[in-house]
């Protein structure tokens, strides 16, 4: 596991692409004010990629016009355990504890491999 704290990890090394709130809600097919509120909601996460960048959520977060099944849950177990969105994020695109990195396991439909996963984190 990297010894640099999840909050410290550089978001846009990780994460190979990013979408506006604009483009996630084209993609959605909702509003941008949905979106925002999908945000709040913890449905999906958004970050400050780099200085000067707006919120951006990742793109792998969407796939087929919808939202990654198992993101919202995801999300909120570990906001539930005390994680940001920027931390979210870092650790669904970092690969330390999973064969491959979370978001992967996700998309891929082995959402319950990531879940336990992030039932024993501890922050």
């Amino acid at each position: 596991m990297s010894d640099v704290p999840l909050a410290d990890r550089d978001l846009s090394a990780l994460v190979p692409e990013w979408l506006d709130w604009d483009q996630v809600a084209e993609l959605l097919g909702v509003s941008p004010g949905k979106v925002r509120t999908m945000i709040r909601e913890h449905e999906l996460a958004a970050a400050v990629p780099e200085p000067g960048a707006g919120p951006r959520v990742p793109a792998d977060f969407i796939q087929d016009g919808l939202v990654v099944k198992g993101l919202p849950g995801l999300l909120t177990l570990l906001h539930d355990r005390r994680f940001d969105d920027r931390e979210c994020i870092a650790w669904l695109f970092t690969d330390d504890d999973l064969p491959g990195r979370p978001i992967d396991a996700l998309r891929e439909n082995r959402g319950s491999e990531v879940k336990r996963r992030a039932q024993v984190l501890e922050y």
